[in-house]
């Protein structure tokens, strides 16, 4: 009796029979739960700015009315771009930079992406150190901030106990008197005195330096196993602001004065409708919320099985930040409505966004409730977990894509990597933890991911749908997941969302403002500074594209930008099992000579996603012989 022949076709280019096993790179890993991924997206979207950007902008840009052009972005630019990040990561399985397999002419944007990347999770992690810093200073019976009369106060400096006192009696000029939480955050936290400007950093602040290697540990240590360790704590870091958000906010509606603010924060304002402004705020709200172009929606995507549903994900996590977003204001502003009434002022002189509502107005307005520790405390845990997940994807980001470049050498020891990653990150932010060292984040804040973040979304989105083409993307978003993109995502990756990108990048050019830290100008040498760090990243794109043309093999300029600008051969789904069309047997090692589909019909049963893998075969089959003929 002779033993039973298993075709070649289903033999693994990484059996265990023969050499060729040893010769594929580590496996790169996946998600071990089913939640993990969505659930790192949405902690990865859903992050300091929900709490600190947007309730601002919405008031200022019509109140109510704001989420007209808000939704509406989302719809144009948010979700597409969304999807196409996550299709990209998912259908290749690589990160940032080995996905421009897809046309190696345009890998100077995946070089420009771990650019942005890496200089956001420099000063990002600094604010988590700030949020640290607040967190164990509430761990006390009677906050620091809360009176006047410590050695960091000032002759300026009047509490709100003061001014309830002098409105009952006679009236107090507060216009020029500073708040204790502001100058707790300037003089002591800071030492901002201590520096006369962004060119005399002063000395380093140890306090704030221990916190930011505090914050680098924390990030190393859930990180420390890739996907597989952050995958399972932002079960607990995604979460955990829900409830805590849902805390303030009841906290906070219940509070005196409370309507005084949601009514400030949500009173439409109709008329600002026609102003360009409003809709560029909103785009710009929708762009950063979402996290598009850093990176981390593709690396994460990129660790996902073959035939996961991201189109469903798409929406859940898209409509769940916004949502946390509306949420969110109300929570921030039903405390500023109570702050207002108790200290006799507008609600629009209480407001601040970005840190100035972290560190200053919020801590302020904890002072005036009962049990202000406590209330405190919540609040900056909760900014602390919003932080974590989104400085978990940008580390996986910058270690998915130097890894997948080197997977030979890099994936066994990709924990000392990550190390390695971490502490020069480190080093690079102590001139954040100096006495000028807010200079340096503002500056960083500004231009690192400006213009630059912009150029690379643009150019991704016209390679995917220009040079490697809309049609032949939408066939493998089939193969993947049993159906094509309707009209509405092909209308928005061919004009809508490029065009709306081109006139954000248009607008920041236009309306280009300094950089200013309170009444502080920056000098010239700063601005060009800024402005280089936007512009290296932009850089990278031309840079690449000469490397690119100079490594194909001909004579002709010509040529090797054709040769450069079409996907790698090794291009498409990381396994075999999911290659077919013109993907069969362009991966190392393959042994099938024909589409594999064909083959496991002959072999054995057919999925959903095989007899879609088959229509696509006979699609490809069609075309050819249509351009044949």
């Amino acid at each position: 009796l002779t033993q039973p022949v298993t075709p070649d076709l289903l033999v693994s280019p990484s059996s265990q029979d023969g050499d060729l096993g040893s010769e594929c790179p580590e496996d790169r890993g996946n998600w071990t739960g089913r939640l993990d991924f969505l659930l790192s997206c949405i902690g990865y979207c859903v992050g300091l700015g929900n709490v600190w950007r947007f309730p601002y902008r919405a008031y200022t840009n019509g109140g109510g009315a704001f989420l007209v052009p808000y939704f509406i972005m989302l719809a144009i630019c948010g979700i597409p771009i969304f999807f196409m990040e996550l299709s990209l990561g998912q259908f290749s399985s690589l990160g940032p930079l080995a996905v421009w397999k897809i046309s190696p002419l345009f890998k100077g944007v995946g070089m420009g992406t771990i650019l942005i990347v890496s200089l956001v999770a420099i000063y990002y992690n600094m604010i988590i150190a700030y949020v640290l810093f607040y967190l164990f200073a509430s761990l006390t019976s009677d906050l620091p901030w809360q009176h006047c009369g410590n050695w960091w106060n000032t002759d300026l400096c009047l509490d709100h106990h003061v001014i309830k006192a002098g409105n009952n009696t006679l009236p107090v000029n507060i216009s020029n008197t500073v708040s204790p939480s502001e100058e707790y955050w300037s003089r002591y936290v800071l030492h901002i005195q201590g520096s006369s400007g962004i060119g005399d950093p002063g000395r380093i602040r140890w306090n704030l330096c221990l916190c930011l290697l505090l914050s680098w540990t924390i990030v190393y240590l859930c990180i420390l196993k890739g996907v597989k360790s952050s995958g399972k704590v932002v079960y607990f870091t995604a979460t955990f602001p829900y409830l805590i958000l849902v805390m303030l906010l009841i906290r906070g509606v219940t509070l005196e004065g409370a309507w005084k603010g949601i009514q400030f924060y949500l009173t439409p304002q109709f008329d600002h409708l026609l102003s360009s402004k409003v809709w560029i705020e909103a785009a710009l709200q929708i762009f950063y919320s979402l996290g598009v172009g850093f990176g981390g929606l593709l690396t994460f995507a990129s660790y996902n099985t073959f035939h996961q549903n991201i189109y469903r994900d798409t929406f859940i996590v898209t409509l769940g930040n916004a949502i946390t977003s509306i949420l969110a204001g109300f929570a921030i502003f039903s405390v500023l409505g109570y702050m207002s009434q108790e200290l006799g002022v507008p609600v629009n002189q209480v407001a601040k966004a970005g840190p100035g509502l972290a560190f200053v107005v919020y801590p302020q307005a904890m002072t005036m409730l009962p049990l202000s520790p406590f209330w405190s405390f919540l609040f900056f845990f909760m900014l602390l977990t919003l932080g974590l997940d989104s400085q978990f994807a940008f580390m996986e980001t910058i270690v998915t894509a130097v890894t997948d470049e080197f997977p030979y050498y890099l994936r066994p020891k990709k924990a000392s990597f990550s190390a390695v990653i971490c502490i020069a990150l480190f080093l690079m932010g102590l001139i954040l933890t100096t006495e000028g060292g807010m200079y340096w984040l503002v500056l960083l804040d500004d231009y690192s991911a400006g213009f630059g973040l912009m150029v690379v979304v643009i150019t991704t989105c016209l390679v995917v749908t220009r040079v490697y083409g809309m049609k032949r993307f939408c066939r493998d978003i089939h193969m993947m997941l049993g159906f094509k993109p309707g009209p509405y995502f092909r209308a928005c990756w061919m004009v809508l969302s490029p065009a709306t990108m081109m006139a954000l990048l248009v607008y920041n050019i236009v309306k280009y403002q300094p950089s200013e830290y309170g009444s502080y100008r920056f000098p010239t040498w700063a601005e060009v500074l800024g402005i280089l760090m936007g512009v290296l990243s932009c850089l990278m794109i031309p840079m690449g594209m000469v490397v690119a043309v100079l490594q194909e093999e001909g004579t002709l300029w010509e040529v090797g930008v054709q040769q450069a600008s079409r996907p790698a051969m090794d291009w498409g789904p990381s396994l075999e099992e999911n290659r077919t069309g013109v993907y069969v047997a362009s991966l190392a090692g393959s042994q099938s000579p024909k589409p594999l589909m064909v083959h496991m019909r002959k072999y054995g049963g057919i999925t959903s996603y095989e007899n879609t893998a088959i229509e696509v075969d006979r699609e490809m089959e069609e075309e050819d012989e249509e351009v044949s003929m």
